[in-house]
């Protein structure tokens, strides 16, 4: 591992933790030549299918951008980065557990939506605007309309 400070490849492991899922592996490392110390991470690396887009091309998964657009949805929102990271974990884990090759991005995007539902409801109408390109007001209210509809049923099933 080269230092981020000196450029420097010898290094020493001062401390390692898994986080709470044992995915991730933290690791405190000291420079030897600098002395100074950083943090280094540690996942596995899976493979992730790829993804078909609306016009058919393929496409790589890409964490990054999930968690980003989570991030933008989830802005000024009692939403911690722990709770975007734990459900894009959940999402890849489903993901891969269905066993495909390849998913078309619509299936990844209703997860997305779903999701966010129950982790913050201004979040999701932020990511649904988007990702449903609404054309106007109209079917930005239809959507909250749903959004609406929905939180009734569920205050009169309990």
């Amino acid at each position: 591992m080269k230092c981020p400070y000196c450029g420097h490849l010898d290094n020493k492991v001062v401390d390692s933790r898994l986080n709470k899922e044992s995915t991730i592996t933290r690791r405190r490392r000291k420079c030897e030549a600098c002395e100074r110390r950083f943090t280094t991470y540690e996942r596995l690396e899976v493979t992730m299918p790829m993804l078909i887009k609306k016009d058919g091309r393929r496409e790589t998964w890409d964490r990054n951008k999930v968690v980003n657009g989570l991030k933008k949805a989830c802005e000024k929102r009692p939403v911690s980065m722990e709770e975007v990271e734990d459900f894009v974990d959940s999402l890849e884990r489903d993901l891969q557990d269905m066993g495909e090759r390849e998913i078309p991005v619509k299936l990844v995007g209703a997860r997305l939506m779903d999701g966010l539902r129950n982790l913050d409801e201004v979040a999701y109408v932020r990511f649904a605007s988007v990702y449903r390109q609404f054309k106007d007001l109209n079917e930005f209210m239809d959507e909250l309309k749903g959004l609406l509809g929905a939180q009734e049923d569920d205050a009169a099933a309990s």
